[in-house]
């Protein structure tokens, strides 16, 4: 029997491969329990009533398949080479399906980034307003399309029905654990487009960074900036680019250091772990910038325009406001915006 995610007959995955553990029944119940229950951390410690998302639903979504990954593969460790509906469950239908659903998650990353920020292009400029049930159905929609779009794909592979390429009743067979090149290269995607602002916005972070206060305000933690309201199309740009980097590092730093020791020690991570919630809102907050960035021109500053990320408060970078109830030290005629 053949692999079923073998580079011969699998081109549109020809740059992935496998990695088989060598106790595979074991890491993948820790793995998985592990991962829901950080994906479900995630879900609870985010900010809740936002702007309406298509990779909010993704999110909640890849959750709840999860979840029932990690209940179907404990149900067939517990109970062990049973039948069911006809068919000898063993260890190896675990792993079959952990495959199966490694391969849907390593061809996902691409569609849903480009879906995401398709979205957020076009819904970005407008102001948070009471749930849209017609937006609550489409975004449901595409989510199930994607998923059953890319299940489908995987299923119709050559070879995908057969998973291992040994006997399934021998317990002795390894489980190849399948490793997606997507995030590798949306990782160094992301590293470089940060890089290249970084040095075209060098002088504007360094002033930024001069003038930056930690400070609360309402409950929260807050970078403080003076607010310059004068300035030109070009420099405003430049300004606003530079706001934004440190706002979103800011925030994800763990995760942007995270993401330059893998692509730097090129780590090999299977597919069913890389795509997780903590990953794709660290994605997200990344295309909200570059949403926020390119439709500059046709956003209307207000606070319900801004909050639209679960992690990050974008509004607190370019809403002027008040500052003599942020900081004592600052007088209250003084303009300000908070990052």
């Amino acid at each position: 029997m053949t692999v079923f995610c073998e580079n011969n007959f699998l081109p549109f995955l020809q740059h992935g491969h496998v990695f088989q553990p060598s106790d595979a029944s074991g890491v993948l119940l820790f793995i998985m329990m592990g991962k829901v229950l950080l994906n479900v951390f995630l879900l609870c410690v985010r900010r809740q009533n936002l702007h309406q998302s298509f990779m909010g639903y993704f999110c909640i979504s890849l959750a709840i398949l999860d979840l029932v990954l990690l209940v179907t593969i404990s149900f067939i460790s517990h109970f062990q080479n049973f039948m069911l509906l006809g068919v000898r469950l063993t260890k190896y239908h675990s792993c079959l399906l952990t495959q199966i659903i490694a391969l849907t998650y390593g061809i996902l990353h691409y569609p849903v980034s480009l879906v995401a920020g398709l979205d957020y292009y076009f819904t970005i400029t407008q102001p948070l307003k009471s749930p849209d049930v017609c937006r609550r159905w489409l975004y449901t929609a595409t989510v199930l399309f994607t998923w059953i779009s890319a299940l489908c794909y995987v299923l119709s592979l050559p070879g995908s029905a057969i998973g291992l390429d040994v006997d399934h009743y021998n317990s002795a067979y390894k489980c190849p654990f399948y490793i997606s090149s997507q995030t590798y290269w949306l990782s160094l995607g992301m590293l470089m487009i940060m890089c290249l602002i970084l040095i075209l916005c060098w002088s504007e972070i360094v002033d930024t960074v001069h003038s930056v206060k930690v400070i609360s305000y309402e409950s929260e933690t807050v970078l403080f900036f003076p607010y310059e309201p004068e300035c030109s199309p070009r420099d405003c740009a430049k300004h606003l680019l530079a706001r934004l980097l440190i706002c979103f590092s800011g925030t994800w730093v763990p995760f942007v250091l995270l993401q330059i020791l893998i692509v730097l020690l090129g780590a090999q991570i299977p597919a069913f772990i890389e795509m997780n919630v903590p990953w794709l809102y660290f994605v997200n907050s990344f295309l909200i910038a570059i949403a926020y960035w390119v439709r500059r021109r046709h956003i209307k500053v207000s606070e319900e325009t801004w909050d639209v990320d679960p992690f990050v408060s974008w509004k607190f970078c370019v809403v002027p406001f008040n500052g003599q109830n942020t900081d004592k030290a600052q007088t209250s005629t003084s303009k300000t915006v908070i990052c």
